[in-house]
């Protein structure tokens, strides 16, 4: 079997807010294939960190690169067409759009016909629309909402909101998909689904995930590695064994949880 190669590179990476340093010193790799966890106490930075990989805020220091390329400075947009696509810990979706709609909307950075052919209504776009419907369709019954999918998504029950969102991050093609506490308002039986769903499309999609969860059950049970963060700084890294045993990470977060 072939080693793993690198995904993603945060080299001593971290933004300042005025005289707050709220991530600082960051290093942190990422192979494709892999699904990494990030954790930590509320307010440790992991939301931050995302938006620094996203480019919704652009690091004071370090590099950050996906497939070797730099993304410092890139706006959002630029940086999923690289690869890089997420969901966010408060649900954002078009509500007053059908639940097709929600994912189609996710193809058009990617769609290959002209402004012109949209304009003039030509063949072309028809059958740019004709394709992005068929793969949205997919997508929708591999998360079990194809059922819904004339639904306005205000309408789904919250765990299917989830999934949703989910898929529409997946239908950006990304190489990387980024999951801000994906469990969040769930109960018990849907976090299983859940985590269930996670290792699926991990394995379906040949992507990398790094995930940022409170769970604890969750995050031991799908993830391969795990990152800890603490007041923006990294405290710990290994496998959940380790992280569950690591006397740092206990005093930071995880206490008697997962003992």
């Amino acid at each position: 079997m072939t080693a793993k190669t690198q995904l993603l590179k945060v080299s001593d990476t971290g933004i300042r807010f005025g005289g707050l340093k709220a991530v600082a010193g960051v290093n942190l790799e990422l192979k494709k294939g892999e699904l990494v966890g990030l954790i930590g106490p509320n307010g440790a930075g992991k939301t931050t960190f995302f938006n620094l990989l996203t480019g919704v805020y652009v690091p004071t220091e370090g590099t950050i690169e996906l497939d070797g390329e730099k993304l410092n400075g890139l706006q959002p947009y630029k940086i999923t067409k690289k690869g890089i696509s997420r969901t966010f810990q408060n649900i954002r979706l078009f509500d007053e759009l059908s639940v097709l709609d929600n994912v189609k909307v996710a193809y058009h950075s990617l769609v290959n016909h002209s402004m012109l052919s949209s304009i003039f209504r030509l063949p072309s776009h028809f059958s740019g629309e004709r394709e992005m419907e068929e793969k949205a369709i997919e997508f929708l019954k591999i998360f079990n909402l194809d059922q819904y999918m004339h639904e306005k998504a205000k309408n789904l029950p919250y765990g299917q909101k989830r999934r949703l969102e989910i898929a529409r991050a997946l239908a950006a093609k990304p190489k990387l998909l980024l999951l801000d506490e994906p469990a969040a308002g769930m109960n018990p039986q849907e976090t299983e689904e859940l985590m269930n769903l996670i290792a699926l499309i991990r394995n379906k999609f040949e992507l990398s995930i790094l995930l940022i969860e409170h769970d604890m059950l969750l995050v031991m049970g799908v993830c391969e590695r795990i990152y800890v963060l603490d007041h923006g700084q990294l405290i710990a890294e290994g496998n959940p064994e380790q992280i569950r045993n690591n006397p740092k990470v206990i005093e930071a977060y995880l206490g008697e949880e997962v003992s």
